[in-house]
């Protein structure tokens, strides 16, 4: 059942889960409940959908530090690193949250909050815009929610006004937020996709307000290891 939400583009009908794995309904009904009361699923009444939970991705944390991911994504980082001289990181979803699961930085740079292992909410994260653009609208909204997390206030108030700024950034092809994470600070993102053209992570680079590299740098520098990242993981852009 996980192997069957995993794979789908969103949320899914139980009967839809039954069918797939060729379990009677009820059992599935059932088998649902006990994962969702461990959190490795999550239920969405008003769509009468399930999708992954948490859980799902907590226990694969020791997996993800040892899988081919980050294995591959290290080299791209440190050249993305050595050519800007700025902070770069790999990020994933998990769940409503940006995980970061890689964080390569110039010697002399001062640590950020976006620590290996830190949990940020995506919609204020450049890694989590970058990858919740790849997202169906359905899909966004049984994970954010309605009403977002704001930080100081500030980013998108509500899902639409989310939606709106996401669909304009899946156009452009990367994403960028300032100052939502960090007074001072500002960050682009760019999604690295898998063999099925799914998005597997998003690699991003951060920089002060003051810095005077140009924005358009940043962005291709990102771009760049975004689709090296894709090129190594096997993967394909949905634009393939």
């Amino acid at each position: 059942m996980l192997r069957v939400l995993a794979a789908a583009p969103g949320p899914l009908p139980a009967e839809a889960v039954a069918a797939q794995v060729g379990a009677p309904r009820a059992s599935t009904y059932r088998l649902l409940r006990v994962m969702a009361d461990e959190g490795f699923v999550v239920h969405f009444p008003e769509e009468r959908r399930w999708g992954l939970g948490i859980a799902t991705f907590e226990v694969g944390q020791a997996y993800l530090r040892r899988q081919p991911l980050e294995r591959l994504a290290r080299p791209v980082l440190l050249r993305l690193v050595r050519s800007l001289r700025r902070t770069a990181h790999l990020g994933v979803l998990h769940g409503a949250e940006t995980l970061y699961l890689l964080v390569e930085r110039p010697p002399t740079t001062a640590p950020l909050v976006t620590a290996v292992g830190v949990r940020l909410p995506a919609p204020v994260t450049a890694s989590g815009r970058a990858l919740l653009a790849q997202l169906p609208e359905a899909h966004v909204r049984a994970l954010v929610g309605e009403e977002l997390v704001r930080r100081g206030g500030r980013g998108p108030a509500d899902v639409d006004a989310l939606l709106g700024e996401l669909a304009s950034e899946r156009a452009q092809g990367w994403s960028a937020e300032d100052g939502l994470v960090t007074p001072g600070r500002r960050s682009v993102a760019a999604a690295a996709f898998d063999a099925t053209g799914r998005a597997a992570a998003a690699i991003s680079v951060t920089t002060d307000d003051d810095d005077r590299t140009p924005r358009a740098a940043l962005v291709d520098g990102v771009l760049a290891a975004a689709g090296e990242l894709t090129r190594r993981l096997g993967g394909r852009t949905p634009r393939d």
